[in-house]
Order: structure tokens, then C-alpha cells, then sequence
């Protein structure tokens, strides 16, 4: 069982960035962070590889935000630049048994509580 902890949400103005970070309990496989907007179903933001060498975000955010992972550590990152206040929701970092990257939440097995970013106009 992996327990994964988010941390570094907050309220940030447009144009600002925010990094995440999500702490595992022991590592694992392939990481990614999604996020749920108000209202809205949960959707993909980024993944990466247990090898760090595949990443792929989701159109919305490719070129803004980008995801890293220091196995040594068991964390991942995701640092987010460029925020705009549609990128505000809860983001969620989750885990998965296999090592190959994926872009839907159905491939993982482990989730974290979320962390909040607020991003104003």
C-alpha cells in the first residue's frame, strides 16, 4: 500500500506559479497529477514514467506546468507557471503498479487527499 501526501496548493494571482509536491510512503510505479475543478469531473493534468524519461500533460497545460519525480526520495512535482484562473481545483497526485505512464485515472491505484490552488484574476 502506497500512501501519497500533496502539499503546496494555495491562492496565487494570474500569472503567477505555484509548485506541488506529493510525498509517496514507498515508491512505486508510474506517477501523475489530475485535478477536479468545481463542478466538474476530475480530469488529467500530467504523468510521468518510473524512469523520469515519458512525460505528457494534457493540452491545457503543456508548456506551463511540468511534472518531475526524484525516486531516491519517493516524490514527484509538478511546478506550475503561468497560472491561469481556469487551473483553479483541487489536484490530486496519484500512483500506479506499473512503471509505463498513463493519462487515465483508471490506471492507478493510489490517490492522495488533494491539495487546493486558487488562482485569481
Amino acid at each position: 500500500q502506497v500512501q501519497l501526501v500533496e502539499s503546496g496548493g494555495g491562492l496565487v494571482q494570474a500569472g503567477g506559479s505555484l509548485r506541488l509536491s506529493c510525498a509517496a510512503t514507498s515508491s512505486s510505479g508510474a506517477m501523475g497529477w489530475f485535478r477536479q475543478a468545481p463542478g466538474k469531473e476530475r480530469e488529467f493534468a500530467a504523468t510521468i514514467s518510473w524512469s523520469g524519461v515519458s512525460t505528457y500533460y494534457a493540452d491545457s497545460v503543456r508548456g506551463r506546468f511540468t511534472i518531475a519525480r526524484d525516486n531516491a526520495k519517493n516524490m514527484v512535482y509538478l511546478q506550475m507557471n503561468s497560472l491561469k484562473p481556469e487551473d483553479t481545483a483541487v489536484y490530486y497526485c496519484a500512483a500506479r503498479r506499473l512503471r509505463v505512464a498513463s493519462t487515465s485515472s483508471r490506471e492507478y491505484n493510489y490517490w492522495g487527499q488533494g491539495t487546493q490552488v486558487t488562482v485569481s484574476s
